[in-house]
């Protein structure tokens, strides 16, 4: 078919939460978004508000722990909007539980999901990519690639292993002289139906390490970082300081979070009893990007903006040492003037 002038994004998990955010984010500055997730019906009703902003979207139903299905996924949004430009995977599930209460089945299908489907997106998207010499694909990391919390093992290791083979590839591509870009977004805790509708084995019902962010916030950072060539951006200063806190003095955290991070992860509220989780099967239901925390949720980030403006900020750097000196210089003279008299 004939290439349409609009950039076309693929997001995987899509449906809910980030990936229903981001979807929306990159179909507000006019792209055409594949949408690839397990329930169709919450698919169709994230299309209709994107096709409603004035853009074409595309559903397909596929398990991205599936490595055919993503494979298959991409040909057919492929066939229906062009080549894709930026590939965003989104796609994740994770298990609250100690390691010792989960069984091997449940571990492994956290991993497949939130590695491995990473993994088959990545290679959906390089098939077409590197035939083309252009694209971008973005990674959804976590502050917790870097410093794990408890009761997420099988989570934190998934995204540990997506920065480990992330870098590999990074490093190949630049070896071939590729003009492919691969970036990660390493976010905080945020905002999305995660929280009810993961399998938990705690006693009370799960929630994000605070402080927690509108996942629109991790939307502007991964379109930002589909569009510059930054290699990695963290987004929230609790992301800065679990990543370079855990650099400086891991053992320190290592008590810190033992004492902190299993009641900081549960609320008051006691989790409902048969309450149906989507780790193996989709929960039915529209969702929606945001959770039940709205009310302490922040719509905004300074550090993200900060480090989304680097360029500007050291303009005004450079301006304020160049003001400061002038000002000294004028000061020094007038001193100078005065010791005459």
């Amino acid at each position: 078919m004939p290439r349409e002038t609009q950039e076309v994004t693929v997001v995987t998990g899509a449906g809910a939460g980030l990936g229903c955010a981001i979807a929306h984010e990159f179909a507000h500055h006019g792209s055409h978004v594949g949408l690839i997730g397990r329930d169709e019906g919450r698919l169709e009703t994230v299309k209709k508000a994107l096709e409603a902003m004035g853009v074409r979207a595309v559903v397909v139903s596929a398990d991205v722990a599936d490595a055919d299905q993503v494979e298959a996924a991409a040909e057919q949004i492929e066939a229906a909007l062009g080549p894709i430009d930026v590939w965003v995977n989104a796609a994740m599930t994770t298990l609250f539980s100690s390691l010792s209460d989960m069984s091997p089945e449940d571990y492994r299908r956290v991993t497949d999901v939130t590695y491995h489907g990473n993994v088959y997106g990545t290679m959906a998207a390089l098939k077409r990519m590197r035939a083309r010499n252009s694209g971008t694909i973005v990674q959804v990391g976590s502050a917790l690639a870097y410093r794990a919390v408890p009761l997420q093992s099988a989570y934190c290791g998934a995204k540990h292993a997506i920065k480990g083979y992330t870098q590999a590839l990074r490093t190949e591509l630049l070896n071939e002289g590729s003009r492919v870009h691969v970036t990660m977004v390493e976010m905080p805790g945020l905002n999305t139906p995660q929280f009810d509708w993961c399998k938990s084995h705690l006693p009370h019902r799960a929630r994000p390490v605070a402080p927690v962010y509108q996942p629109e916030v991790g939307a502007r950072a991964v379109y930002w970082a589909a569009h510059h060539r930054r290699r990695e951006i963290y987004v929230g200063r609790s992301a800065v300081m679990s990543i370079w806190g855990n650099k400086v003095f891991p053992g320190l955290l290592d008590r810190y979070l033992a004492r902190t991070a299993v009641s900081g992860q549960q609320t008051d509220e006691r989790r409902p009893p048969g309450r149906p989780d989507n780790l193996w099967q989709p929960v039915p239901g529209a969702r929606g990007a945001h959770g039940r925390f709205d009310d302490e949720a922040l719509s905004t980030s300074a550090q993200l903006w900060a480090t989304t403006h680097r360029h500007e900020l050291g303009l005004m750097a450079g301006a304020l040492v160049i003001v400061g000196s002038l000002l000294k210089a004028g000061s020094r003279r007038s001193t100078r003037r005065l010791k005459r008299r």
